[in-house]
């Protein structure tokens, strides 16, 4: 209640000081002089506060504060007056909702030490077990390493002597072109494309004649072959 009667006071003061200053170009000397007199003899009355006696505000009033009516506020009077607070220190302690409640937060942002060097261990293992896979995978790849390598050198020679062969090949199918229809044929013309399909199906049909030539004579031989002499 104090409170609230020096707020207001102090509220006025700085309202009759605003407006002192806001009427400095608009009032003249003398009403100016008249009003910082007026100003100067402000004698307001003494607030009557008790500064002696406790002060336990009255919860059933209207005009009490809602932050005064907490139990936070009565465990704060409780711990500045004591038992004269006339407060029951039994409802200051938290129900067993709240209490269950701090104990999962104390158990969650401030675990028991061996719940924390359990946590550790488990990370050291974990890291271990991450540590010794990636070092057998090494090892597993470096042992394959020799093999890789030549399989990758192989493959080299081979892509090497496949682009050489079919470069000659194309070299002698252009000069062949060449001599067939006497001058340099580009190589995605029709023509040249219809002349190298000719060609290819010429090569498959000799290619399997002498394969079929070679079965033959593979069948024929042994039997050309005369018995031995008694």
């Amino acid at each position: 209640m104090a409170a609230s009667m020096l707020c207001s006071r102090t509220a006025m003061l700085c309202r009759t000081l605003k407006l002192i200053s806001c009427s400095k170009t608009v009032l003249s000397e003398g009403s100016r002089s008249v009003l910082l007199m007026q100003t100067k003899s402000y004698n307001p009355k003494p607030l009557r506060l008790n500064l002696r006696d406790q002060y336990i505000p009255d919860k059933d009033s209207e005009k009490t504060p809602e932050w005064q009516k907490t139990v936070r506020y009565d465990r704060k009077l409780f711990g500045r007056y004591g038992s004269a607070s006339g407060i029951d220190r039994a409802s200051l302690w938290p129900s067993h909702e709240q209490l269950e409640k701090m104990i999962v937060e104390e158990n969650e942002w401030h675990p028991p030490l061996a719940v924390m060097l359990k946590s550790i261990e488990e990370k050291e293992k974990e890291q271990t077990e991450k540590r010794t896979a990636k070092e057998k995978l090494i090892a597993a790849n470096m042992a394959k390493m020799p093999k890789m390598v030549a399989d990758w050198r192989r493959e080299k020679r081979e892509a090497r002597s496949k682009l050489k062969e079919e470069t000659g090949r194309r070299t002698k199918l252009l000069a062949e072109a060449k001599e067939r229809f006497g001058y340099t044929v580009d190589p995605r013309s029709p023509k040249f494309l219809e002349m190298v399909a000719v060609l290819e199906k010429e090569d498959k049909k000799k290619r399997k004649l002498m394969k079929r030539r070679d079965k033959e004579e593979k069948v024929v031989g042994p039997a050309v072959v005369s018995p031995p002499a008694s």
